[in-house]
């Protein structure tokens, strides 16, 4: 079933500042998440190169999951698993390929940030980061005239009495 607006908002909310205390959390950046961010990077880019939205989709939602796993901090990964699952539907049916590549892009200044070993220069790009990745989906879900209509029509049968 398709998240409410109200859920992707708390959803978005509940990342900033997760992620934000991840990276905060940094005291000496691992050479190995340096590498597997570059190479998580190099996927997003070719999903978005071969328009996969799916795999598009997954991949940037995924980037979050694999900055805490970098960490080797499954608990977190855990965590950044379920809020990164509550927006992949709405950025698949809603994320522009523009957005998508500037997400991209994002993705790999917040990475550039964290090997320079500017963490709290990281920390201020990834709320920028997801703020735009929020205002994006957000904006079209409020476009969307249907989108109620959707919410209603996947809620299950109540029986009566």
């Amino acid at each position: 079933m398709e998240p409410s607006q109200e859920e992707v908002l708390e959803a978005f909310h509940a990342r900033k500042v997760i992620e934000v205390g991840i990276l905060r959390a940094i005291d000496k950046v691992p050479a190995r998440m340096i590498e597997a961010l570059r190479a998580h990077i190099a996927q997003e880019r070719a999903a978005i190169a071969a328009n996969d939205i799916g795999a598009r989709s997954y991949l940037l939602a995924d980037f979050h999951v694999c900055m805490a796993e970098a960490l080797d901090n499954p608990i977190l990964a855990d965590i950044m698993r379920d809020l990164t699952a509550r927006v992949i539907l709405i950025a698949a049916l809603y994320q522009s390929d523009r957005d998508a590549s500037e997400a991209c892009d994002e993705h790999e200044r917040i990475t550039d940030l964290i090997a320079a070993g500017d963490i709290e220069g990281a920390a201020k790009e990834m709320v920028t980061h997801i703020d735009n990745i929020e205002s994006g989906l957000t904006h079209r879900l409020d476009r969307d005239a249907l989108f109620d209509l959707r919410q209603i029509l996947q809620q299950p049968l109540r029986k009566k009495g």
